[in-house]
């Protein structure tokens, strides 16, 4: 009798545990593999490095550290890829990432060309993508997909914003030196938009290679052009050479203002404010913008030892809000998260009240700055003065548009 007790005990604690063990595990058993798997895909290597690179990772892992390191239990786990900004390895390394790796999330991206091909992967394999450092407005218009959020700002924005300040301040006659590839053909195309629907013209404009050392022909063009305002659809590296250039050949003496229509705070501190002193410039991001922006950027440069780019704070917002989305959902499933990413309101440093729309666009308050000029710079990294703000709304492509398939 007492073994039949003793076998019968045993039972029951057996089947306790089991019981146990079932109700336990749900939560698990709703996320793949048990882990979330976070890639930051970027460049390491190239001319995009500095402003987004190693920096990139930095933020995800913070933005991962913040978040406790796991979602209801389920740990995350991050990894890091260079797509050396050629679309076919970019697509190489998405494909491995999805179908080897088990990534339920890529980000950042930067380069147009690569975003493009990594969005139609990501479709395929029905994943998440969070575009940071893109620009091309294209990923939430006629390649828009349910599977991308393009995060931080696009081609559209960087427009509009830019162009209109400054053919309402008078500077109406413009001309281009346009990087020679995707990005920077969408971004002259649709600043030419913007600078005509504001009452502007376009005189003219160069095609510059990527990775071009002499701007000397194409400033000289600009130069001898009639047009007030310069305009650099260029990034990175590029920017930085046209900026330095533009210093040395004077272009200011002969009237012209120079208007970056992509530039970090990492490429000004590059060229110096004796360089960039006075140039325009849009950003959703500034370090010196709130008590919430200098915190953020203090405990960054405290890893980095630079400040960081507005694709890099968008890293972490990315994210961190990916990351919300599903510890709210209690799921990784791609459908589900993209909805609850959708339902909840963007909250951070540097997004408040944001809102992820069904194109993918992530609408947010966009800032125009101007470079202060060396004299008037008070501090290390004091560099920008804020002009002035715009409404998500306004500085956004409208749905109305449809510019993106899913919405017809």
């Amino acid at each position: 009798m007492k073994a039949a007790a003793r076998l019968s005990s045993v039972l029951r604690l057996a089947g306790a545990a089991i019981l146990g063990a079932c109700v336990a595990t749900p939560a698990l058993a709703q996320f793949s593999d048990n882990k979330i798997k976070i890639g930051v895909l970027t460049d390491i290597s190239g001319l995009y490095a500095d402003n987004t690179g190693m920096g990139s990772v930095v933020a995800a892992q913070m933005a991962i550290e913040d978040a406790g390191g796991a979602v209801n239990g389920v740990p995350v786990e991050l990894i890091t890829g260079d797509h050396q900004n050629k679309a076919d390895i970019g697509a190489t390394l998405a494909r491995k990432w999805y179908d080897t790796e088990s990534v339920d999330a890529i980000v950042d991206v930067p380069n147009s060309a690569v975003a493009l091909a990594v969005q139609g992967i990501t479709r395929e394999k029905n994943r998440i993508v969070l575009f940071s450092s893109s620009a091309t407005s294209d990923l939430t218009g006629k390649a828009c997909s349910p599977n991308g959020a393009h995060w931080t700002y696009d081609t559209y924005a960087l427009s509009k914003v830019v162009g209109s300040a400054l053919v309402q301040a008078g500077q109406k006659d413009w001309f281009f030196i346009t990087a020679d590839y995707a990005f920077g053909h969408t971004l002259e195309a649709e600043t030419t938009n913007v600078v005509k629907a504001s009452g502007g013209s376009v005189l003219g404009s160069v095609r510059v290679p990527a990775n071009s050392a002499d701007y000397s022909s194409f400033l000289l063009q600009a130069q001898s052009s009639k047009a007030g305002v310069v305009g650099l659809a260029t990034a990175g590296a590029d920017t930085q050479n046209a900026i330095k250039q533009a210093a040395e050949f004077g272009l200011s003496r002969y009237g012209k203002k120079i208007a970056t229509l992509l530039m970090a705070i990492n490429e000004v501190h590059s060229v110096g404010l004796a360089n960039a002193g006075g140039i325009l410039l849009t950003s959703p991001f500034y370090w010196d913008l709130s008590d919430e922006t200098r915190a953020f950027a203090k405990r960054f440069f405290e890893k980095r030892k630079i400040m960081p780019s507005l694709y890099q704070a968008g890293v972490y917002s990315a994210v961190a809000h990916y990351l919300k989305a599903m510890k709210s959902a209690g799921t990784d499933k791609p459908d589900v998260t993209m909805a609850e990413m959708r339902k909840l309101p963007i909250n951070d440093f540097m997004t408040k009240n944001g809102t992820l729309r069904e194109d993918g666009r992530v609408i947010r308050e966009m800032h125009v700055f101007e470079v202060k000029k060396p004299e008037e710079s008070k501090a290390a990294w004091d560099y920008y003065k804020h002009v002035r703000t715009v409404a998500g709304e306004d500085a956004f492509r409208p749905l109305a548009d449809k510019a993106c398939p899913l919405l017809k």
